[in-house]
């Protein structure tokens, strides 16, 4: 009776992204987020796409790059309504009004 191999941990499964690889995934993912607000309609919808595509971002990252990568994916995802965080619009002014 032979024992079965033990399978990696999920960790060890994906592949590591290069920097430019993962510019292209956040890019990509940028620019399909108007097509998932379309395409879920309703929000928990619309919020497990995101983070199937978060997920799947950050499953390839290195570690070193890690924390940058989710604060950007954390960005938009603030900007699309699907992360928690404050949007901020506000005016700033170029010139100083004179008192």
């Amino acid at each position: 009776m032979s024992v079965p191999a033990r399978r990696p941990p999920l960790a060890r499964m994906h592949r590591v992204m290069t920097a430019e690889e993962i510019d292209t995934a956040i890019s990509l993912l940028e620019r399909e987020m108007v097509d998932l607000q379309l395409r879920y309609r309703d929000l928990f919808s619309y919020a497990n796409a995101w983070a199937v595509r978060y997920d799947a971002i950050v499953a390839d990252v290195p570690d070193d790059r890690l924390d940058a990568v989710k604060q950007r994916l954390n960005r938009i995802g603030v900007r699309w309504g699907v992360a928690a965080g404050v949007r901020m619009t506000g005016q700033f002014p170029a010139l100083k009004v004179p008192a």
